[in-house]
């Protein structure tokens, strides 16, 4: 096998499910060629049919719901029962532009004294790049690429390596539900050409724009490669989310909803909950009853549907995340519980929870992408909000309290793209989702989601 083959590894067993060879630069330049022929038809076709597509891709994706399920379990180790709701909330999001696409991107007539008309429309930019990670195989792209394809663009897709099973199932799903063939395209690259080769897409006239869920370093090497060509970028780059309990919080209720946010997709979620602070009148209380949660979570199999966290996606994740354990303690961090890699084949880790956390820690100062939960108290509001801020990190925020308005009022002097208040941070189709600081930039999802990826463009009609 040469070293430009894309290896996927079932992360449960450890053992290999596939192997293909990544492409060479003449069978990608085939690719965009023609996936830019058909960004260009899919701009002409009226935004009702565009819809239309779109409420058939609802059909298909409930209808192969259990397939890609499944492709989902095997290839990155997410638990059957929340890998099915992915593919549930990509189907909502395909209803919800159906609905409420042709509306948000309909002409805005604007009322101009010296034109006899004026509006403002929302035109297709063209052929977008997307670059998606592996821990959403299916919801990632599709809260990216339904909205792009209503809008009237083309999407070049640069999946996760270890996820090519599931790039070529969306990308032949797309064609089933109507969408003409090859709109949605996905790359085959190399891990070790795709720094390379991204950068050249970027720069090709034909590709009009990008995305990028990923890393930092990612993130950084895609945003400065577009500014460079002057073009279009949105950037999610992860987050270190705060979840804040105050001395008034329902301290089960937020103990309860703590271990959801944190352990969700075993814990592989840029929106999971990662920094604990709690106030230091509940914190005795808060910590127990979090840990007996912590403990009470079934690990195993992620096919079986009573199973809550599975294995982490790579072995070298689970490496990253055991460092981030071991730092922390020799740091003055106490294990609480977990702590260490479980035996037996796959990449599986012991839920953890660590106390006496604070910034200078790497559980708390640098994103945890695993079963690891960080816990630091705060002597009071203005405490809770200094530890809140303490992160390069803005994505969401989650506070817990009796007092909603105070929970509000503390919210917005903490910096992030959402705030929940006595909720657990998530995305809905009907709500903006994005970041800020280190988290990136620009926004998906909603009607901000559906105009990033426009030319909004002046129309004026002179007297």
């Amino acid at each position: 096998m040469s070293d430009t083959a894309i290896k996927v590894v079932n992360p449960a067993t450890g053992r290999l499910i596939s192997a293909v060879e990544g492409w060479g630069a003449e069978r990608v330049e085939a690719a965009v060629a023609r996936a830019r022929t058909a960004s260009r038809a899919w701009a002409l076709v009226p935004v009702a049919e565009r819809a239309a597509r779109a409420a058939r891709l609802a059909r298909a994706l409930r209808e192969r719901r259990g397939a890609l399920a499944s492709l989902v379990v095997a290839e990155m180790g997410k638990p059957v029962r929340e890998a099915e709701g992915e593919v549930e909330k990509s189907a909502l999001t395909a209803e919800y532009y159906a609905r409420q696409g042709p509306a948000i991107l309909a002409d805005q007539h604007i009322e101009v004294d010296a034109a006899e008309a004026a509006w403002v429309s929302h035109e297709p930019l063209g052929l977008v790049l997307a670059v998606m990670p592996w821990n959403f195989p299916v919801w990632q792209v599709m809260r990216f690429a339904i909205p792009s394809l209503v809008a009237g663009n083309g999407v070049l897709l640069k999946h996760a390596s270890n996820v090519t099973g599931s790039a070529l199932a969306l990308q032949d799903l797309f064609v089933a539900a109507g969408f003409p063939e090859h709109l949605v395209t996905a790359l085959l690259i190399a891990d070790r050409e795709v720094p390379e080769v991204t950068a050249r897409l970027i720069e090709d006239d034909r590709v009009a724009a990008v995305t990028l869920t990923g890393s930092d370093r990612a993130g950084a090497a895609v945003g400065s490669a577009a500014g460079r060509a002057a073009k279009k970028s949105v950037l999610e780059l992860g987050g270190s989310d705060a979840f804040v309990v105050l001395d008034d919080a329902d301290v089960g209720a937020a103990a309860a909803a703590a271990v959801k946010a944190r352990f969700a997709n075993s814990g592989q979620s840029c929106v999971c909950a990662k920094r604990f602070i709690v106030s230091a009148s509940v914190a005795d209380a808060f910590t127990s009853a979090f840990v007996a949660g912590v403990e009470a979570l079934r690990v195993g199999d992620p096919r079986e549907p009573d199973t809550q966290v599975g294995p982490l996606a790579r072995d070298d994740l689970r490496a990253a995340i055991h460092r981030q354990v071991q730092d922390s303690v020799a740091a003055g961090a106490r294990l609480l519980t977990g702590g260490r890699p479980l035996p037996g084949d796959g990449y599986f880790y012991e839920p953890t929870v660590l106390a006496d956390t604070g910034p200078g820690m790497a559980a708390f100062d640098e994103e945890t992408f695993g079963p690891l939960a960080a816990l630091a108290v705060a002597s009071d509001d203005e405490d809770a909000v200094r530890l809140a801020n303490a992160t390069a990190y803005g994505l969401g925020l989650s506070v817990w309290t009796a007092d909603p308005a105070r929970g509000v009022a503390l919210a917005r002097r903490v910096t992030s793209g959402a705030a929940f208040v006595n909720a657990i941070v998530a995305s809905d189709p009907r709500l903006p989702f994005g970041g800020t600081k280190r988290s990136g930039y620009g926004r998906e999802l909603a009607a901000a989601g559906i105009v990033e990826f426009t030319n909004t463009r002046t129309y004026w009609v002179g007297r």
